[in-house]
């Protein structure tokens, strides 16, 4: 894994992908859902992020535009999925825990590039 990676995805995912907990809403993974669940009431930037909120935009547009369909998988098992262990999210992906954890490296170094390519731009 590529530790700064990590660390924005993480902060992707909490940034757009945690359900308002104020209002114990689901979201549904979606900004709407997000908004829906937040009665509109939706305060970005407030946990602390270190991502700024384009960088979250870009993650978000590589992540569901531009990843190959079973890094796309693992990154939202890896990131959005909270309610599951480890084994259950290998099992949904269907691979090994070397495979899995090969996968996400590979999305890593795909998401690193991408993003590099759109500082170049």
């Amino acid at each position: 894994m590529i530790k700064h990676i990590d660390e924005m995805l993480k902060l992707w995912a909490q940034e757009l992908h945690t359900p308002c907990e104020r209002f114990g809403g689901s979201g549904g993974g979606s900004m709407l859902g997000l908004l829906m669940d937040c009665q509109g009431d939706l305060i970005r930037g407030t946990r602390g992020s270190r991502v700024l909120l384009d960088e979250s935009a870009d993650i978000e547009i590589i992540v569901n535009k531009h990843l190959e369909p079973q890094l796309y998988v693992i990154v939202r098992e890896h990131y959005c999925n909270h309610d599951s262990l480890l084994e259950q999210k290998m099992a949904y992906c269907r691979c090994s825990r070397k495979t899995y954890y090969e996968r996400l490296h590979q999305a890593h170094v795909a998401i690193q590039g991408l993003l590099k390519g759109k500082k170049a731009a």
